[in-house]
């Protein structure tokens, strides 16, 4: 009886660490989504910073980034 037992609850044990590394995923966070430059002169440089955040629980791998 004592080993049906410890075969049972091991056996849940590997089920659930099998069930919480199947929905670990990646997860970007951008706090800011958007920005205003405003009146900007006519063939002027300008640049604006944003910055990407790793939330998920998961590797995050950025493949390939397409300006618009």
């Amino acid at each position: 009886m004592n080993k049906r037992l410890l075969l049972l609850l091991g056996t849940i044990l590997v089920v659930l660490l099998m069930l919480g590394t199947a929905f670990a995923a990646p997860r970007l966070t951008i706090p800011q989504t958007d920005f205003n430059f405003g009146n900007v002169p006519q063939n002027a440089k300008i640049a604006h910073v944003f910055w990407l955040h790793s939330t998920g629980d998961d590797s995050l791998k950025i493949l390939k980034v397409v300006p618009g």
